[in-house]
């Protein structure tokens, strides 16, 4: 009886450990997207740099792409994506 057990605690174990690493990696993850995400925002500092409403519009989309493909992954399997931007 005690085998049929312990194969199930160690799963559960794993199950665990997988469940931490995901929420550590996630948040971390999460955080330097959002850092890096206002940094693009400083880029709308006009007394610095000279842009116009279709670049705002190209980095808007790319964002919003990336975000969407993230949705993809993240509700169902895949395969990665390549990283594609240019103004």
């Amino acid at each position: 009886m005690h085998a049929q057990v312990e194969p199930k605690r160690v799963a559960k174990e794993k199950v665990s450990e997988r469940r931490e690493k995901f929420v550590h990696l996630a948040q971390s993850r999460t955080v330097n997207a959002i850092r890096a995400i206002r940094v693009i925002g400083k880029l709308g500092n006009k007394s610095h740099y000279e842009y116009d409403d279709a670049d705002v519009r190209k980095i808007v989309n790319a964002l919003a792409k990336e975000v969407d493909a993230l949705k993809a992954r993240m509700s169902a399997k895949s395969g990665k994506a390549e990283v594609e931007f240019s103004l």
